[in-house]
């Protein structure tokens, strides 16, 4: 009985990483070790460096903040709508509501507005870099004056343990006067009573 039982049981094992393997192979997609065809695409894609166009953005949004910018798009839409106006109603391009030129001015709109947030997405993150140098040059200042300071009470402790100009004049007085004290003592023992005594 207790044979049979683990019979099944092997047997639900072998079925369950049977159909384990089963569904692993149905959601895994081709492995990348699997040479296979290479798609080409069907517009020739020419790669641009993501740099390249940053600055091209960041020119484009530049140009844009001009007064030459806001001159030459002024000019154009008054020239376009004075052209619309005083022309025949059979030559108009673009009659009263002007709708081709509100359609001009969106789809310009549409292109700049990403323009200018890519500008500005790329002058934040030259704003980050500086901004974490700075930190890292303050950090370094701020260690290089606390080590200084640290230094300057050292060389203050120790000018305080040494002795100070007028500390050795008396201390040199004061040995010179008891040495010539001890001499003149020398002196007095050595001459005989009735001799003079040198000065």
């Amino acid at each position: 009985m207790a044979r049979a039982a683990e019979n099944d049981r092997d047997r639900n094992r072998e079925r369950d990483t049977t159909r384990d393997r089963r569904r692993d192979q149905r959601r895994e997609p081709e492995r990348l070790n699997t040479p296979g065809r290479r798609r080409r695409p069907l517009l020739p894609w020419r790669r641009m460096d993501s740099d390249t166009f940053g600055k091209f953005a960041e020119a484009f949004a530049r140009f844009m903040g001009t007064a030459t910018f806001l001159a030459w798009m002024s000019a154009f839409i008054i020239v376009w709508i004075v052209l619309n106006v005083a022309l025949p109603k059979s030559s108009e391009v673009d009659p009263y509501p002007f709708i081709f030129l509100t359609l001009l001015l969106s789809l310009q709109a549409s292109y700049a507005a990403p323009l200018i947030l890519l500008a500005q997405n790329r002058q934040e993150a030259r704003d980050r870099v500086a901004l974490d140098a700075d930190r890292q040059q303050t950090a370094q200042s701020r260690a290089d004056m606390d080590f200084l300071a640290r230094e300057i009470a050292s060389l203050r402790m120790s000018v305080g343990d040494l002795a100070t100009r007028d500390y050795l004049r008396s201390e040199l007085r004061n040995e010179l006067r008891s040495l010539l004290a001890e001499l003149a003592a020398e002196d007095d023992e050595q001459a005989p009573t009735g001799a003079p005594v040198r000065a």
